[in-house]
């Protein structure tokens, strides 16, 4: 092979680091404790159509929904200094092609053994998944540029996989209310992410609810879905439910601190109010999971 040729190739060829850049790693937990929580908890068993749903909403799934994003928001993403680390990073356009492959890749058995194994309710409510996962960065679709229908998209994303574990199983108990809570929680979070993108979105001419609204009205909008998600479980549950309500809080006082700097969406503090939201996350999901394995008898010993 000559060295012209291996240059080429070069351009073109992804390695496996790149693609698991793509596919966000440090967000797979997002997806992927939703719909373990929903299956494990009701099911209460661990086979293979979990395991498969896990490596599907972990990795799968991830790649699918950011590397679709990736390519179509290149011209944006060029110019937006978060694209690195947990954000991941942005992928030469001659690599875009490649990208769509492996999607399709590593999806597609994944997605097989899903349907097979599905019941109906289950099957239709993956198809819209994987639609939604496309209408949020396709052109022609592109509803991450319809202000709050980006949200409520993003929100879909992360929350949906919850719904299908439970209808994965049959369940006749979905927990409507803690989805609703849920929901509205993950709404808040992208809002509050997406004043960050405010410059270079508005520099590549791309809409959101943050570039709409402005850093201002934003934040208002993110405290008050945060305060609405700490007390909805309370309201839903009652007092057995305060705990989540109590790991909910932490999120409001974290977007409070940024009101003083609303007026500017390049403050500093709105990353760093974000690197804490993302590692909190992490606690307070560990210790969520603990908690409902306890309340509905699933601990592992």
């Amino acid at each position: 092979m000559s060295a012209a040729h291996k240059k080429e190739q070069n351009k073109t060829n992804m390695s496996l680091k790149e693609i698991l850049v793509v596919s966000r790693p440090f967000w797979w937990v997002n997806t992927a404790a939703p719909f373990v929580a929903s299956y494990f908890i009701i099911a209460g068993v661990v086979d293979w159509t979990l395991a498969v749903g896990v490596l599907f909403f972990a990795f799968g799934y991830n790649l699918m929904m950011y590397g679709i994003n990736d390519i179509y928001d290149y011209e944006s993403d060029i110019l937006n200094p978060r694209k690195v680390g947990v954000d991941g990073s942005v992928l030469a356009k001659t690599k875009h092609p490649t990208l769509w492959k492996w999607i399709f890749v590593v999806n597609i058995p994944l997605l097989v053994w899903l349907f097979a194994v599905g019941n109906m309710a289950a099957n239709l409510w993956l198809i819209l998944m994987l639609f939604m996962v496309v209408a949020y960065s396709q052109k022609g679709l592109r509803f991450k540029e319809i202000p709050l229908v980006d949200s409520f998209t993003s929100s879909f994303h992360y929350t949906s996989p919850f719904i299908y574990g439970g209808l994965l199983v049959g369940a006749n108990e979905l927990y409507i209310p803690a989805y609703i809570a849920f929901f509205v929680w993950v709404m808040a979070n992208h809002a509050f992410g997406a004043i960050q993108d405010i410059t270079p979105d508005r520099e590549a001419g791309i809409s959101s609810v943050a570039t709409k609204l402005g850093a201002s009205k934003t934040i208002i909008l993110v405290l008050g879905g945060y305060v609405l998600a700490a007390i909805l479980p309370v309201v839903f549950y009652g007092w057995s439910a305060l705990l989540v309500s109590v790991l909910l809080t932490p999120y409001v006082v974290m977007v409070a601190r940024t009101l003083p700097y609303r007026q500017d969406d390049k403050a500093p503090i709105f990353g760093k109010a974000w690197d804490q939201f993302l590692y909190y996350n992490y606690l307070s999901g560990f210790i969520l999971t603990w908690a409902l394995l306890f309340a509905f008898n699933r601990l592992p010993w």
